[in-house]
């Protein structure tokens, strides 16, 4: 897989799974747009990491729909285009329905769901407009294995991911006809910061005995799956939701 020319902007592309996708398109020739929500060292040190040149970092709040515009508003003045909008960018917090308010359960979905899945629809809706006009484009949603199997103590988490599916199957029908493919990639457990904790704890070594192959996936393993989706000869996968989690959940 090459990407030589091509501009792409990856959401949370500050650590974990966006700094690995980010570097795994750098490595192949593509000038990266690293955005991060607050940790903008994190996003330096990504950029300084990318291989070849013309790579930029941009801060913007995926949860507002007007910083969402002109994130991608920037990333198409300041690169000459876009070509690739990986959405990565997500949180993830739990919240058991029985021990949780109902003001902080409303809260809750309303912050989960503005970032995962409305900011991922926002960044759509701004890159789409882009490719329209250009003649063409990918479009790869990070999405996760709980938007199938459930998030019994991050229902919220749960929801916006298998909201974000649809989304991107939706959408790759729409789209196709104008020659914008969409894919989503939904990993198991993934060893980022993010998880090193939960990993840590005593049921971490039950974690990775969910896949037969007794570990968690790396953030590269991601990253290659969401190269494929993007590049060119994967056009027929549009609409593909492709797991990345070690067989620790298979569905029918």
């Amino acid at each position: 897989m090459r990407f030589d020319g091509k501009s792409v902007l990856v959401t949370g592309g500050s650590r974990g799974i966006g700094r690995a996708i980010a570097l795994g398109f750098a490595a192949r020739g593509a000038r990266v747009a690293v955005h991060y929500g607050s940790n903008r060292e994190a996003a330096a040190t990504t950029k300084a990491l990318l291989d070849g040149a013309g790579h930029i970092i941009l801060q913007a709040d995926v949860a507002d729909p007007a910083a969402v515009a002109r994130m991608v508003d920037t990333v198409i003045e300041r690169m000459g285009g876009l070509d690739i909008l990986v959405n990565n960018a997500g949180i993830y917090e739990e919240r058991p329905l029985p021990e949780t308010s109902y003001e902080d359960w409303v809260d809750y979905f309303q912050r989960i769901l503005n970032v995962n899945l409305l900011g991922a629809a926002n960044a759509i809706y701004c890159a789409a407009q882009h490719m329209i006009v250009k003649g063409g484009g990918r479009i790869v949603n990070i999405s996760s294995r709980g938007a199938f199997r459930g998030e019994p103590t991050a229902p919220a988490y749960g929801a916006s991911k298998a909201g974000m599916n649809n989304l991107g199957q939706s959408l790759a029908q729409l789209l196709a006809p104008r020659n914008i493919f969409i894919g989503t990639v939904a990993p198991g457990f993934v060893e980022t910061d993010m998880a090193a904790e939960r990993l840590a704890q005593p049921d971490g070594t039950a974690i990775r005995a969910q896949s037969p192959l007794n570990r968690v996936a790396k953030p590269e393993d991601v990253a290659y799956v969401a190269m494929f989706l993007a590049s060119e000869g994967a056009e027929y996968s549009t609409g593909a939701i492709v797991d990345v989690n070690g067989a620790s959940y298979l569905r029918s």
